[in-house]
């Protein structure tokens, strides 16, 4: 390599400076939310908290996770996440691997049928009567059941699996293997990076859903999820212009939290999990995306 020259060390230098003013814009709204929730609810109504929580303090989580529901409506969301983004995966790229056969006769009419279901719903109301109808009322299957397939997901799939040599499937039943032994084995392990970028997607969506907990399964305690609880505390919080709770030291003795430092604890209870995971699947998930669009 040659020596830099004038206009190569500025580009640098502004290149870097923009990239460092892009992160501290991306950084600061959430460590900003961070110091919040780790400072005392009322010495923070005061403001003038930037990044490092003024009086330290953890009560805001104590005091969130002091419901009794809060541990139960944990292990629904977690299993909710990890069966519905599982099956969600399975079932979205199933569907993709075969309208993306070339002998499958009906493959553009099924395609169009997706597309448009993309714009065309029927409504909240004859969905939730779909629902009953069907008996998932207070069931733990109404939160995998109804996206069990969704048309956004099997398009950026069929979109990535086009790009698979077809010599691969044609080398793989001369050797005698069976479709399902062709997609398990062969189309399933080349889709990684999509597959991981829509598990990444599912999962989000499984994690931060609780609207339809409130619709199908609020009557039922033992199938709340983290996201409905937090969101009935967070409307008990701003009910009043503070929240008095039990201490888990001193059953006597009440903690006093406020609804803006509540809120801003809730974010990062939901967030954290979340942001453990993406680290794992983030190479996948450039790669996958970057394809599909393309391919798109």
């Amino acid at each position: 390599m040659g020596k830099k020259t004038a206009g190569d060390i500025v580009f640098e230098v502004f290149n870097y400076t923009i990239m460092i003013i892009l992160a501290i814009i991306t950084l600061y709204p959430f460590l900003h939310v961070l110091a919040v929730s780790l400072n005392d609810p009322y010495d923070a109504i005061k403001g003038g908290i930037t990044i490092f929580p003024r009086k330290f303090t953890l009560v805001n989580y104590i005091e969130t996770l002091n419901y009794p529901q809060i541990p139960w409506a944990v292990f629904i969301t977690v299993l909710r996440t990890v069966v519905g983004t599982a099956l969600g995966v399975l079932s979205s790229a199933m569907v993709a691997y075969v309208i993306n056969r070339k002998d499958f006769i009906a493959r553009k009419p099924v395609s169009i049928m997706f597309i448009i279901t993309m714009y065309i719903g029927g409504g909240l109301i004859p969905e939730y009567m779909l629902m009953r109808g069907l008996g998932l009322m207070n069931n733990f299957l109404v939160y995998i059941l109804p996206g069990l397939i969704s048309p956004f997901n099997v398009i950026v799939i069929k979109s990535y699996m086009e790009g698979i040599p077809s010599d691969v499937e044609e080398s793989a039943m001369i050797d005698g293997a069976n479709d399902f032994l062709i997609f398990w084995k062969i189309i399933l392990p080349l889709c990684a990076p999509v597959i991981a970028t829509i598990s990444l997607f599912i999962a989000v969506g499984h994690w931060n859903s609780w609207f339809d907990t409130y619709l199908y399964c609020s009557s039922e305690p033992k199938l709340t999820t983290l996201q409905y609880e937090l969101q009935k505390i967070l409307s008990n919080a701003a009910a009043s212009s503070q929240v008095d709770y039990y201490s888990n030291l001193d059953p006597n003795r009440t903690m006093k939290v406020t609804p803006h430092s509540l809120r801003m604890a809730m974010t990062i209870i939901v967030t954290m999990p979340i942001l453990f995971v993406y680290p794992f699947v983030q190479r996948y998930f450039i790669h996958g995306m970057t394809i599909g669009a393309v391919k798109s």
